[in-house]
């Protein structure tokens, strides 16, 4: 199949071509309004902001990417079915499969909220620790007004409160997009 290749993968050569696509539109469309949320509420600049909407929405894609290809030859196959059926030609095959996707959807939700709120905190320490360059000697009412400015900065900024917002309005805009696509009205055209 892949003769380019020294060593053999067993992978299918048939792609799903819609899944990815709609991944990538559903990357295009969180990542501006997550940016946004992130530059509102944490108070950064555009620049910063847009790097942090990048790095944790396509971290958090490829950490559920990498779940969903170790958790699906595991499944039942009744759900294995019912998955690579809604993958390839998106439908499902029974009724009783919309619970168990509300069900999938929440849990989704706060494990991405989760590891975003890792990923952002771990990068805000990150960049926090590499702009860190050896300072003059400073004097006392000097660092007791630059530890109560940092102390006022933490205490109106919450990381967990903004990226719980931005990721609330970014999964609101993706199933308002996933409506949309699924209406009759459209499956027409």
């Amino acid at each position: 199949m892949l003769d380019f290749l020294p060593f053999d993968i067993p992978i299918s050569p048939i792609l799903p071509v819609g899944i990815i696509l709609f991944d990538f539109l559903f990357l295009i469309l969180a990542i501006p309004i997550e940016a946004y949320v992130l530059k509102a509420r944490l108070k950064f600049d555009q620049k910063s902001s847009i790097f942090y909407g990048i790095s944790i929405n396509l971290f958090t894609n490829v950490v559920g990417w990498l779940a969903f290809f170790f958790i699906e030859p595991y499944l039942p196959p009744e759900q294995r079915s019912e998955l690579l059926n809604y993958v390839f030609f998106n439908k499902f095959q029974f009724s009783r499969t919309y619970s168990l996707i509300l069900l999938v959807a929440f849990i989704i939700f706060f494990a991405t909220f989760l590891l975003k709120t890792v990923v952002l905190q771990l990068l805000l320490l990150w960049n926090q620790s590499d702009k860190k360059k050896p300072e003059r000697e400073v004097n006392l009412p000097q660092r007791r007004s630059l530890r109560k400015n940092n102390f006022n900065k933490l205490q109106g900024t919450n990381i967990v409160t903004s990226v719980l917002i931005a990721n609330s309005l970014s999964y609101s805009a993706i199933t308002i997009l996933l409506v949309i696509c699924s209406s009759p009205q459209l499956r027409k055209f």
